[in-house]
């Protein structure tokens, strides 16, 4: 068996990133917001020994045209704790991840919602922290502009020490439950906050014992400069959605690297990047698959992406000819640019199926067979570009079944991915340490 061990975790709020998901051919239109085929969805996968349902969240509809938003299956969808208190009854190991905004809820709430998950799982709560890019979310919490990207992480990172110091606002074995002398706690055993900082004022303490994790784990999904550092300072798994392997092992690098230079053990920080998968019995059917998956988004909204990206309208262009070569100048990103104008070479695509592509899913794809994507995996992982991968499923359930049915056993019979869970919790999965109370002992 091999030292290295690959880590999966499942992206499945949407349950598909893909805009053409819900009408592909045997699809669940409504697999979004369906608690019997969720359920179902997290079976499986903990079935497979997945390490982790991951939930990612908007706090408003998302900001597009109307007649692109009327495409999208992602408008309506389960609030990421109720659906997943529900789904920890079903369910025994398998680790339950949440995104919590820093900048539109409070540190408080925060520390007792993940509490709680944890104490209901036994042990299986993870937190992404975000900072809220949507803009369109500010005016759904009383606020006219969204705050600066700057502001957003450096509140961010003050929410953090809060809601980390509330989860130890009791020692772990604060609550003695003394029948005879009737004292249900330890007073000496609790501690409070009283936080006060540049951003947020909190006393404490939660009213909750210590998480079972000690703190749920903490997830990062932020690749800018400040979303790096705070990743590197505080997180211990980190979402990113890197093009390619080359640019992956450069994150990998930087990422690993800042957490060392602040006194943290590179191992106790997983990357974990997301991955578009689609298998078929040949590499040829599954890029045939991802081409019919790629048809089902509206031409519409395709090209509007497609423009987007090449920083000028495509909408005259020929729908089913070349990307044209004369492109004219742009003030755009020339580096995404780059980028689609390579794919469109790479693949040979049309304007109306690179149009397609963009408008679905354009980040990392393994598209093959369950051989071919393994072998990936592996490299990606052997070579340090990732300790494994956020699964983006192309349609469900069947796009789910071909993952933990077909590439997982593969993954197996090479010797990096578990054949059983050996621990209970989500930190043990990972092979992360449980962190010592910072007011105990």
């Amino acid at each position: 068996m091999s030292d290295k061990q690959l880590h999966l975790t499942a992206f499945m709020r949407p349950v598909s990133l893909h805009t053409g998901a819900w009408r592909y051919p045997g699809s669940y239109p409504d697999a979004n917001f369906n608690l019997a085929h969720l359920k179902s969805f997290i079976q499986k996968l903990e079935a497979a020994k997945f390490d982790a349902f991951f939930m990612a969240d908007h706090l408003a509809v998302l900001n597009m045209p109307v007649e692109a938003l009327k495409r999208s299956h992602t408008v309506t969808s389960f609030e990421p704790f109720t659906l997943l208190s529900a789904l920890s009854v079903v369910t025994d190991k398998i680790g339950l991840a949440a995104t919590a905004s820093t900048t539109y809820d409070e540190p408080y709430h925060i520390a007792r919602r993940f509490a709680s998950l944890d104490h209901l799982s036994g042990g299986r709560a993870a937190w992404n922290i975000v900072t809220t890019g949507n803009p369109e979310s500010s005016k759904n919490f009383g606020k006219d502009e969204h705050l600066e990207h700057s502001e957003r992480y450096k509140r961010a990172r003050e929410f953090y020490d809060v809601v980390t110091g509330l989860w130890d606002s009791f020692a772990d074995d604060a609550f003695i439950r003394d029948r005879e002398s009737g004292a249900y706690f330890d007073p000496e055993k609790m501690h409070v906050l009283n936080h006060s900082g540049d951003d947020l004022k909190v006393r404490g303490p939660l009213n909750i014992a210590r998480p079972v994790q000690g703190w749920p784990v903490i997830v990062q999904a932020g690749q800018s400069e400040p979303g790096r550092q705070l990743a590197a300072e505080t997180a211990e798994a980190v979402f990113c959605s890197p093009r390619d392997i080359e640019g992956a092992k450069a994150l990998y690098k930087d990422i690993k690297g800042r957490a060392v230079a602040a006194g943290r053990s590179k191992d106790h920080l997983k990357i974990l990047p997301a991955a578009f998968i689609l298998v078929g019995d040949t590499v040829e059917e599954a890029k045939k698959k991802r081409l019919e998956l790629d048809s089902l988004v509206h031409y519409d909204s395709a090209i509007a992406s497609l423009s987007i990206s090449l920083g000028t309208d495509a909408s005259g262009f020929e729908p089913d000819g070349p990307l044209p070569t004369d492109l004219p100048p742009t003030n755009a990103s020339h580096t995404s640019r780059a980028g689609v104008i390579k794919l469109a070479a790479d693949e040979n695509l049309t304007v109306r199926q690179l149009a397609q592509r963009l408008g679905g899913y354009s980040g990392l794809a393994f598209v093959g067979t369950p051989e071919s994507i393994a072998e990936e995996m592996e490299t990606w992982l052997n070579e340090e570009a990732s300790d494994g991968f956020t699964v983006v499923f192309p349609f469900l359930p069947q796009g789910l079944d071909d993952v933990t049915q077909r590439v997982v056993p593969e993954l197996q019979k090479r010797g990096i991915f578990r054949q059983d869970y050996t621990g209970n919790t989500l930190r043990e999965h990972l092979g992360l340490p449980r962190p010592q109370n910072q007011f105990f002992a």
